[in-house]
């Protein structure tokens, strides 16, 4: 049985690192309180020079207006959205991992070469790489559709050194037996190493759809058309030269980050596994 260190000092110190926890979670909370206060406030109270700690008439009727206001599709862009968000996190999560996979454990002789030419790539600007993206997606008429979204961000170089640096700390014990049972590279990847990689695999995808669903500048250029607009372009409309509508711009941010909120609350546990376990090492 542990003995607890019930001293004066141990004292302290407890009530420091809880003083230190709650100071925390309450500057974390701050943003989603002033985010939730402006949502359900007017314009005429947003615009206030008077402080309002609680809104002093509620407008919860702003989050039905932003889904029944004709000019903006903010259904529709919610939808597109948590498609371009999964498909692209499904697909880094494949194809980053089968690459990471096959540079980590199978023998090749260009195997270093390729993962340094990958790696290289992570050096090269953003910038550099938009406007030859965006000549490739014009040139395959995918302008204004899902495809034109979505294919340009299935494979990610960053996740793809991630993932070789997570197979080469995996126990080699576990895939040794598996080749024993009969199993190739391919079996032992999707029968045993990937049950085994949930935590680092949810680590991961959680910030390729945080990263997919933020993104505003490549769905600004490529999703033209209504239909094809994104919740974060959607926003903007309520941002413009002429106007600005903060109290929608509120409600409809609110509903925005709603489910990467659901996502992590969800995904909890597999993160924080995902952190512990990336420095898992076999001996």
């Amino acid at each position: 049985m542990a003995v607890v260190d019930r001293s004066p000092r141990a004292r302290v110190a407890t009530a420091i690192r809880y003083a230190a926890l709650i100071l925390g979670a309450i500057l974390f909370l701050i943003p989603f309180y002033l985010l939730l206060r402006n949502a359900l406030m007017s314009e005429r109270d947003l615009g206030s020079p008077q402080w309002y700690w609680v809104p002093p008439s509620w407008h919860p009727e702003n989050f039905t207006a932003i889904f029944n206001d004709p000019a903006l599709p903010m259904a529709r862009s919610l939808v597109n959205s948590v498609a371009i968000a999964i498909v692209q996190t499904l697909g880094v999560l494949i194809l980053s991992g089968l690459a990471g996979y096959g540079l980590a454990r199978i023998p090749y002789r260009w195997s270093n070469a390729v993962f340094y030419l990958i790696t290289a790539t992570l050096l090269i600007p953003a910038a550099v790489t938009f406007v030859p993206s965006f000549v490739l997606v014009s040139t395959l008429g995918w302008i204004s559709t899902l495809r034109g979204l979505i294919i340009p961000g299935l494979f990610q170089a960053l996740a793809t050194f991630l993932f070789r640096q997570f197979f080469l700390g995996f126990p080699k014990e576990i895939e040794e037996a598996a080749f024993l049972d009969g199993l190739g590279y391919w079996g032992t990847f999707w029968r045993v190493v990937v049950p085994n990689s949930y935590g680092f695999a949810a680590a991961i995808g959680t910030i390729t759809f945080i990263g997919s669903w933020n993104a505003f500048l490549w769905p600004l250029v490529i999703g033209r058309e209504q239909t094809t607009w994104t919740v974060q372009i959607a926003l903007s409309t309520f941002l413009t030269a002429q106007s600005v509508d903060l109290s929608h711009l509120f409600a409809a941010a609110l509903v925005a980050i709603a489910p990467l909120l659901l996502m992590f609350l969800f995904l909890q546990r597999w993160i924080v596994e995902g952190v512990e376990r990336t420095g898992m090492g076999g001996d």
